[in-house]
């Protein structure tokens, strides 16, 4: 894995929400999709207030790298 300037939980919930975005789109719905629905608001909220995005590190340009970066990590 590669270095990362952002925190190891923060990487790994941005990762999750989109490992469970790809399930949700690749669910029928005749199979029920509320707990995919429900687990990426709850990692929604989980990353809209970390606490790193309180310090001078936690800019606009770092939300999109920790994007990419999570995306990347997601469909490796």
């Amino acid at each position: 894995m590669d270095a990362s300037p952002f925190p190891r939980d923060l990487v790994q919930a941005q990762t999750a929400w989109y490992a469970t975005y790809r399930e949700l789109a690749y669910t029928p719905a005749t199979h029920g999709t509320a707990a995919h629905r429900r687990r990426l608001q709850e990692l929604s909220r989980l990353i809209a207030a970390h606490p790193y995005w309180q310090t001078p590190h936690g800019t606009p340009a770092a939300r999109m790298a920790l994007k990419e970066l999570a995306r990347r990590r997601a469909h490796s």
